[in-house]
């Protein structure tokens, strides 16, 4: 049923659970239209809760209930009461077994919650609330149950999966068998899961740190069975790592992960059983690219790591989201560093944060990390609770440092394995396994919004003392309009004229954290010679804006000199949106444009270092996107901002086409595919150069292009080689690429999904026009969330310059396309509109047209209350 104003949930209203759930059996008799569901749950009254023996709330989503009873006596109507999307039943006594029979139907839920069929696969997703459209249950977090499953399907579902290890499997009458699962952990009704298909697997095993042999297993359909290796070694490394860094063992017989092309996240943690999307886990070197195989090891860490920050210790509430997702965000970025380059991964991670999260803080559902309030939980899946919580979660590390920090997790495990609990519990264990104080550094979980901290600086020739000064401030958020000051690890380095760090103490330190408290604070040091130069928010310490007055040529000086690599990309960045906010401002008044000389020789003196690893320098020529210009302008001017990017483009590529052309020529050796840390570094750099070649758009260039895409013996380089030709290349030759390309790999959904969004998001290809071709294109399906993100989602969220076109025509598109997803999939609809949702902070005739957009969709009739809760509040 859907609610067009969906009831407000609060934080201050949490309250304990009335009844427990100490056991849960389910059996699954599995019909596409007809999924019988019968469940038998051991049900005790709270003793936290109070006296008495109040109504048992159960929630249920679309379906249809058979029976009732406790202790084997059915239930008449008058004994219980149905609401929409629960039902109340009357309860006499304080301990019972409660039977429960339902029936669902799998093949129409498009919703991708609960129990679907997906490609001939039945599937489960969960959280947040998805275990109501399975059965009528005590749907909440803090309800925690040991769950045995019986799953009865036809024999032409071999694999029957769930949590916990097998128990039992055999024949059942007629054509059809059943296998048993018993998770031996409690576990709260959104980390249930179910797995029956015509599956073949990948097996391997790990032995843990305490000599208990544990099998994986990796399950797909049987043409992508050779795309599971990378995804079972992430798994095993992401084992090993947890074990030495964190102490945490695997506690079941068998991991098992299971992947499903329709899925609405991109992966899932359930309890032993993980279920990936598709895209999320199944890689081979020809159909996918350094960056697929890099996110598969990523989200593969994540979901495992999971098993301690998530399952063995889970959320109290929803609002707690953060305290699992934050944590486990956190960790599995440690472990990508640690597989990888530390610093391009620090880089990767502020770059998104900046772009997107910084921009959710700015928008009209900018939330704490901790909300306060929800009308649907599927909207708080946000990159606030996930990035910005894994960077509050990151600075406490900074603060204790590593071994602190390990003393704090190690509390926090020890303290709450099997248990509900909240961030507080968390923070707690920081603080009493350290003896620190952390009560003012809370406020980073219940106050939105990014921080601003604005710097000056004063040196005393006389005395030799310098004195920096921090004044931190947060702008108005929704339901927020005054901030506390918050706790913010300031990590910072001072440099000599020469560029060497100056020592900060008698100890020989170079480094150091300032923690800033105050409104307005000032730290001195002294014994200098000469006036420094501070690298300021080393390793990016904390998600905040930092104001301090650089020129031009001390940002070249850091660039060149600061020991600290990810400030040496930031200055980078800082000067390219130096030089890109006057090419705006010369676009806007009609001036000339014209890029400085010495953002140039920059540029070209980071291409000629060959001390720096290749990936890093790849980043370092990376452009400012055109999303990453408009989050750090107050108000967005598309038009401005696109011409600006362009010409700056155009520009470095013609003044450094020779160097280009060494480098790329120089990195283009044909030699066998490899993952290692260093061919991958060698591809970015080589792609990066092939991109900036294009943008001249000469024959010599596109040939290169053409001449990769022909020849390339791995997919990140023909997909970089196509991406190239679809923005750079004449209509003839794009054709044939295109056509080419999907002629090749039609029959693979992750590349297919590859092919849609480099047409969707291309700012010379990707017009309104190409892309209501696309979704009309035979391999397009509006129920596949993974199609829809490649092209409407491409377009919106990545095709800038012809989203924002002066017509509004995208706008009008993108409501159009939600209004109708909205029907099919309202999480998804809901995810899609983000962008026209901070219509607020464009200029002219932009914003009137957004929400012109917007009000068509509030306008439109009967919305979900995912959708409802993100209009509604962006039209406030």
């Amino acid at each position: 049923m859907r609610h067009a104003k969906p009831s407000t949930i609060y934080l201050k209203d949490y309250r304990v659970p009335d009844y427990l759930v100490d056991n849960t059996h389910l059996h699954f008799e599995l019909k596409p239209k007809a999924t019988l569901v019968k469940s038998r749950l051991k049900i005790r009254r709270n003793p936290a809760a109070g006296e008495g023996l109040p109504p048992l709330f159960l929630d249920g989503v679309d379906l249809i209930l058979l029976s009732i009873a406790i202790d084997g006596a059915l239930l008449s109507p008058e004994h219980y009461e149905k609401m929409p999307q629960r039902i109340l039943v009357a309860v006499d006594k304080p301990e019972f077994f409660l039977d429960i029979q339902t029936c669902i139907n799998p093949e129409d839920n498009t919703t991708l919650e609960g129990l679907y069929l997906s490609n001939g696969m039945y599937c489960t997703q969960c959280e947040a609330e998805g275990f109501r459209r399975i059965t009528f249950y005590p749907d909440r977090p803090d309800i925690m149950s040991k769950f045995t499953t019986t799953i009865v399907a036809p024999k032409e579902y071999p694999v029957l999966l769930s949590n916990g290890n097998e128990i039992s499997r055999g024949p059942c009458e007629g054509d059809h068998h059943y296998v048993t699962w018993e998770d031996p952990f409690a576990k709260p009704a959104y980390l249930f899961a179910l797995v029956a298909g015509n599956l073949q697997h990948l097996e391997d095993c790990f032995i843990t740190a305490s000599g208990r042999k544990v099998k994986l297993q990796l399950f797909t359909e049987e043409k992508n069975i050779n795309k599971g290796d990378h995804a079972l070694r992430s798994l095993k490394n992401a084992m090993r790592w947890d074990e030495a860094v964190y102490g945490r063992e695997y506690d079941l017989d068998i991991f098992m992960i299971v992947a499903v092309d329709h899925f609405n996240m991109g992966a899932m943690e359930n309890k032993g059983l993980n279920i990936f999307n598709s895209a999320c886990v199944l890689a081979s070197p020809e159909t996918a690219t350094d960056a697929t195989f890099q996110r598969i090891e990523s989200i593969v860490g994540h979901e495992y790591f999971h098993n301690w920050s998530g399952n063995r210790v889970t959320c109290r509430d929803w609002f707690q989201l953060s305290l699992k997702e934050g944590f486990t965000v956190f960790r599995d970025a440690e472990f990508s560093a640690d597989m990888n380059s530390r610093a391009v991964k620090r880089i990767e991670d502020v770059s998104l944060l900046r772009t997107n999260q910084f921009a959710e803080d700015a928008g009209p559902m900018a939330h704490p990390v901790r909300p306060d309030s929800y009308m649907e939980i599927s909207n708080f899946y946000t990159l606030t609770v996930y990035e910005k919580g894994a960077e509050v979660v990151r600075m406490i590390h900074t603060l204790l440092g590593p071994r602190g920090f390990r003393k704090g997790s190690d509390l926090y495990f020890e303290r709450h394995d099997g248990c509900a609990v909240t961030c507080e519990d968390f923070v707690r264990a920081m603080e009493d396994a350290n003896q620190v104080d952390l009560v003012q550094f809370r406020r980073w979980y219940s106050q939105a919004g990014t921080p601003q901290l604005t710097v000056t600086d004063y040196f005393d020739e006389t005395l030799g003392t310098y004195v920096l000064t921090v004044r931190q401030s947060c702008p108005p958020t929704p339901g927020q309009r005054e901030k506390s000051p918050f706790h913010i690890p300031l990590k910072l380095g001072l440099l000599d004229k020469n560029g060497n760090e100056l020592v900060l103490d008698g100890q020989g330190t170079t480094q150091c954290i300032l923690e800033v408290t105050e409104a307005e604070q000032s730290f001195e040091f002294t014994e200098l010679s000469e006036k420094p130069l501070p690298s300021l928010l080393r390793d990016f310490s904390a998600p905040v804006k930092i104001d301090y007055p650089y020129s031009i040529d001390q940002l070249l000086f850091l660039m060149s000199n600061d020991s600290d690599i990810f400030n040496r990309w930031d200055a980078s960045q800082r000067l390219a949106f130096l030089a890109l906010s006057d090419l705006q401002q010369a676009y806007r008044t009609g001036g000339v444009l014209q890029l400085q000389p010495e953002l140039i020789a920059a540029y070209r003196s980071v291409l000629l270092n060959r001390d720096l690893e290749p990936a890093l320098v790849a980043e370092l020529l990376q452009l400012p996107s055109e999303q990453s210009i408009a989050e750090a302008s107050v108000h967005i001017d598309a038009e401005a901002i696109v011409a600006a990017r362009e010409f700056a483009l155009q520009t470095l590529a013609e003044a450094l086409f020779s160097e280009f052309r060494a480098q790329y020529t120089a990195l283009k050796v044909r030699k066998s595919f490899s993952l290692s840390a260093k061919d991958i570094a060698e591809r970015k750099l080589k792609n990066t150069c092939l991109l900036y070649l294009c943008a001249t758009e000469t024959a010599d260039a596109l040939a290169l292009a053409q001449e990769q895409f022909d020849t390339a013996n791995n997919m990140t380089d023909k997909a970089a080689a196509l991406s190239v030709l679809i923005n750079h290349a004449g209509d003839k030759q794009v054709n044939a690429a295109i056509e080419q390309f999907y002629q090749c790999w039609k029959e693979d959904a992750q590349v297919v999904e590859l092919w849609f969004g480099q047409q969707s998001r291309s700012s010379r290809r990707g017009n309104l026009s190409a892309v209501e071709k696309l979704i009309q294109h035979p391999a397009f399906d509006l129920k596949n969330p993974n199609r829809v993100r490649a092209v409407i989602g491409g377009f919106a969220k990545g095709n800038f310059s012809q989203f924002h076109r002066s017509d509004g025509s995208g706008f009008e598109f993108l409501a159009e396309q939600v209004i109708t997803l909205d029907k099919l999939n309202p999480q998804i609809a809901a995810q899609q509109v983000i962008p026209i949702t901070r219509w607020k902070r464009y200029t002219g005739d932009l914003a009137r047209k957004m929400k012109i957009a917007l009000k068509k969709i509030m306008d439109s009739g009967d919305l979900s209350g995912d959708l409802y809760e993100v209009v509604s509040k962006s039209l406030n």
